[in-house]
């Protein structure tokens, strides 16, 4: 019996046993184990890869954005002086405030002339290089330029270009003119114009780059089947290409309505001040006025609040009208 049991425990164990494959090799998982813990650590809650931009986006944007609509309730004068609060009584102000209306038409005035015709301008931009044109590199160069510029570098080009004995009236006068020379920036007639026309200046050619770089995703055997089929230039710009980044032109033209909208106050501020009187005065530089000028916190953040509502809306009503119908 003893050599029995010598005998058992000397005997190898079997591979079972010894957690050893046939193969002499350690025993691996199963694949559908193996695939089971992969998919558990692929599964984790995406929202935790998504916290730290989510953060962001409370602090930096929803918060403030509580602060304007807390602000536009309030007597705040400083943000640092003591406020009571106000209910709407700077709502009720800005509404019976002349300089408000004259304010928002000449900001709808802006939006409604420079937003379609840069869209529109910067479109056939970017259609023309699309093509590659001769000299295609020095033009994207020269409409990429205005881009390059700081805004207080481009209100002193105009400043000099605008003033009475600048550019524009010498050269008006130099070729017969002399009567259409103005004070651009002191006229009442032609203030906001210029405005509008800088705006434009400063940002089609921009625009047109960007549009330029979309449209190379056009197939160009759909632009080939066109022109075959007897399509100029005009009907392949508008009924073909314009369809195909049709989204894209919708996302270009809402950013370029909040840009118009919200950023136009620097321009005015270097140029004009909001003049003569109030016949170059916008939303955007209303509300600047109103904090830093006058120190009337609680007011300009209402107009924030009317911003932001026509903000909104007007960015949801253009990506309607343009959004991909593909």
């Amino acid at each position: 019996m003893s050599g029995s049991m010598t005998a058992e425990a000397s005997a190898p164990a079997s591979p079972a046993a010894r957690g050893v494959g046939g193969g002499g090799g350690p025993t691996r998982p199963p694949a559908s184990a193996s695939r089971s813990r992969r998919s558990r650590r692929e599964g984790r809650d995406p929202g935790l890869l998504a916290l730290p931009a989510f953060l962001w986006f409370l602090v930096f944007l929803v918060g403030p954005l509580i602060s304007v609509f807390y602000l536009s309730l309030t007597d705040a004068t400083t943000l640092i002086a003591p406020m009571e609060f106000s209910g709407f009584g700077n709502f009720v102000a800005m509404f019976t405030d002349p300089t408000f209306w004259i304010a928002l038409r000449n900001t709808a005035v802006q939006v409604v002339v420079v937003v379609p015709l840069m869209v529109v301008g910067g479109f056939m931009i970017g259609y023309y290089l699309m093509l590659r044109p001769p000299l295609a590199g020095v033009l994207r160069v020269l409409f990429f330029t205005s881009a390059l510029l700081s805004v207080s570098a481009k209100a002193m080009i105009f400043y000099a270009v605008l003033q009475p004995n600048g550019l524009l009236n010498q050269t008006l006068e130099a070729v017969g003119l002399g009567s259409l020379t103005t004070t651009w920036l002191a006229n009442s007639d032609t203030a906001l114009p210029v405005i509008m026309a800088i705006d434009l200046w400063s940002g089609i050619g921009f625009l047109g780059i960007l549009f330029a770089a979309q449209l190379t995703s056009v197939s160009g055997e759909v632009l080939e089947a066109a022109r075959i089929d007897g399509c100029g230039h005009w009907r392949t710009m508008w009924h073909i290409a314009f369809g195909m980044v049709r989204g894209f032109v919708g996302v270009v033209a809402m950013l370029q309505f909040l840009w118009t909208l919200f950023l136009s106050a620097t321009t005015v501020l270097l140029l004009t001040k909001g003049g003569p009187g109030t016949s170059s005065t916008t939303l955007s530089y209303l509300l600047f006025a109103k904090a830093f000028q006058q120190n009337d916190i609680g007011y300009s953040q209402a107009v924030g609040v009317v911003l932001f509502v026509v903000g909104v809306g007007g960015a949801v009503a253009i990506r309607a009208a343009l959004r991909s119908r593909a």
